[in-house]
């Protein structure tokens, strides 16, 4: 039982990561979940260990996920005004273009935004190329927040698994 709520954990995580790469699934919150389930599952202080620091590590990618990106982009000029557009046509594009809509939605929209600003393509270009500059950024944080979370949950699940047969006694020859 326990070797396969930890198998199909590790089946989640690994979804997640996906989700993160090809934007299909809230790459994060699934990982998140599986390690909660699991930590719930196997009742364990090693798990209990992996669910706090990711839970901390989710929040804190959370927050820096959107706190950077948009610090960068306002010290580079672009007023929040612009960055409020692009959020809202990246929600849109995401319904629209469900893998891909929310960052494109997101360049299209500051691009768009800063268009009508300033009324130039020339002037509004250096704009989307910082707002694609942070959609990547965003990503990095996600994507690395995830493993980090991934390879906490690689180990607790070694020290659980291995725990759990050192208890099985081994046959006599």
């Amino acid at each position: 039982m326990l070797i396969a709520v930890t198998v199909i954990a590790a089946l989640v995580v690994l979804a997640g990561l996906v989700g993160i790469i090809v934007p299909v699934l809230p790459g994060l919150a699934l990982v998140l979940v599986a390690v909660a389930g699991w930590a719930l599952a196997v009742q364990h202080p090693a798990g209990w260990t992996v669910l706090f620091f990711s839970f901390a590590m989710a929040v804190a990618g959370w927050v820096l996920q959107y706190l950077l990106p948009a610090r960068r982009m306002q010290a580079f000029g672009v007023p929040r005004r612009t960055l409020l557009v692009g959020a809202g046509v990246g929600i849109v594009g995401l319904f629209l273009l469900p893998p891909l809509g929310l960052p494109i939605g997101f360049v299209l929209g500051v691009f768009g935004a800063e268009f009508a600003r300033l009324g130039s393509a020339e002037q509004a270009w250096p704009s989307a190329v910082q707002a694609l500059k942070a959609a990547a950024v965003s990503y990095g944080i996600e994507l690395t927040v995830a493993v980090m979370i991934a390879i906490a949950f690689a180990i607790g699940a070694s020290v659980v698994v291995s725990g759990s047969l050192a208890a099985v006694p081994s046959p006599t020859v």
